[in-house]
């Protein structure tokens, strides 16, 4: 059976990891392309779209050509940036899988 002093002394131990990772997630920056490098925008860990970038080739095509395009370059950039996250956290917890539906950060 289990020391029970280890066990809270290991959970404290990943609780204090988990804080210092938060703040190396808050820090994460992904870039989401689309267009053949015609949009690209920047996300931050916490999901903040920090920069649009759009190519002046690109302001001649009509209005919806250019929304579709920033929205695939965040839908990029979104999918980038949870890689990132969920190689962050597989480094606290060892590789061990979060539940499905679990939050991170808290």
């Amino acid at each position: 059976m289990p020391n029970f002093t280890d066990l809270l002394s290991q959970a404290k131990k990943m609780q204090e990891k988990m804080k210092e990772t938060q703040e190396i997630l808050k820090k994460i920056e992904a870039e989401g392309i689309s267009g053949g490098n015609a949009v690209k925008v920047i996300m931050n860990g916490e999901g903040e779209l920090k920069k649009i970038t759009i190519d002046d080739n690109l302001l001649k095509e009509p209005k919806e050509i250019i929304e579709d395009l920033i929205v695939a370059a965040h839908n990029d950039a979104k999918s980038k940036l949870k890689k990132k996250t969920t190689e962050e956290i597989s480094k606290v917890t060892g590789g061990i899988d979060l539940p499905p539906g679990f939050k991170f950060p808290f």
